[in-house]
């Protein structure tokens, strides 16, 4: 087989989109899921989902053509192990990633252009408000983004406990933790850590119920505020996991001067980011750099623009740490 030709290769990149819509309907119409019990047909799988029997056919036939679901002579679909990530009842589900991808952060990468000719969120720009405020504003779409924090970033915590020790921490303070997942993962690989959860009070309402079910409630403190006004203190060390690359440099400085002031003396900052390579080298987060134009108005940072910004904050970078994920460690102290 020849190699795809530099036309074929950008016609490809150009359909990406045609690829995104099809695994969010098949998501959005619970296929997957509904296929778990065994193979099923088009009509079956439409009377069940509120679809036409046809357009789903072809709807699958075009996901079994990239291995998403495999089709028998009978016509029947059955999933692959690509397409049983679309479940949305297994470990390590893309279910939810499919929806937001599908839905909201699809609407907003169509403002791209807006977005690099203003510097303004193109979110903004079709919602008439920050993707956090509106969030607050819409219940069921904020669980559905906390699923997909989950299912986009839930490998880096075993990644992260691998290649970094949080051994010598007493408690330790998740700023911006979102539903808890990172903080309940390191609670149990740490029986003797204790853990302070921060979030926007109706994150932390949700974070509360998770820690309780996760039987952790006696060692982790939730607590609901903003970071641009303060963090808690009782912490000797702090951790911002996907935080800092949500927004521009002034409300950085927010945050991060906010945990100096509560940093002691010896404590410890761990901001937990993509770090981007030099020059060509391939990097997801070079891609997702165009997400935070996009959507929350922050960007993805080198290892140089990370020191500049700890050094303006009062910090300086004792380590970055990688990981077999897509994140570092970046660990700093007071300067």
């Amino acid at each position: 087989m020849q190699p795809p030709t530099p036309q074929e290769q950008i016609a490809r990149m150009l359909t990406g989109y045609w690829v995104t819509q099809a695994l969010y309907v098949a998501a959005k119409l619970r296929v997957p899921d509904r296929l778990a019990p065994g193979p099923r047909t088009a009509e079956e799988l439409a009377a069940a989902s509120d679809a036409q029997p046809r357009p789903l056919y072809r709807l699958l036939r075009a996901l079994a053509s990239l291995g998403v679901f495999t089709e028998d002579e009978q016509h029947r679909f059955a999933l692959t192990p690509l397409g049983n990530c679309l479940r949305s009842d297994v470990p390590g589900s893309q279910w939810a990633m499919a929806i937001s991808d599908g839905e909201e952060h699809y609407r907003a990468y169509g403002e791209l252009l807006h977005s690099v000719r203003t510097g303004q969120p193109g979110f903004n720009k079709l919602h008439g408000m920050g993707i956090f405020d509106y969030l607050s504003q819409h219940p069921e779409q904020a669980r559905i983004f906390d699923e997909t924090m989950v299912g986009v970033h839930g490998r880096e915590t075993a990644a992260m406990l691998e290649a970094y020790a949080f051994a010598g921490i007493r408690v330790l303070a998740d700023i911006g933790g979102g539903n808890g997942s990172t903080l309940i993962g390191i609670l149990r690989h740490y029986p003797a850590l204790r853990g302070i959860l921060f979030d926007l009070p109706g994150v932390a309402e949700r974070a509360h119920v998770n820690v309780a079910a996760a039987g952790l409630a006696d060692r982790c403190d939730v607590q609901g505020g903003s970071f641009f006004e303060s963090v808690p203190a009782g912490a000797d060390a702090y951790m911002m996991r996907h935080i800092i690359h949500d927004w521009d440099e002034e409300r950085c400085l927010r945050i991060l001067r906010n945990v100096h002031h509560a940093l002691p003396a010896d404590g410890r900052l761990l901001v937990v980011e993509s770090v981007l390579p030099p020059g060509n080298e391939p990097s997801f987060g070079k891609l997702l750099d165009l997400t935070m134009l996009v959507i929350p108005g922050g960007e993805e940072r080198t290892r140089e623009e990370y020191e500049a910004l700890f050094r303006a904050a009062g910090f300086c970078i004792t380590r970055v740490v990688p990981t077999r994920a897509e994140v570092c460690v970046i660990e700093g102290k007071k300067a």
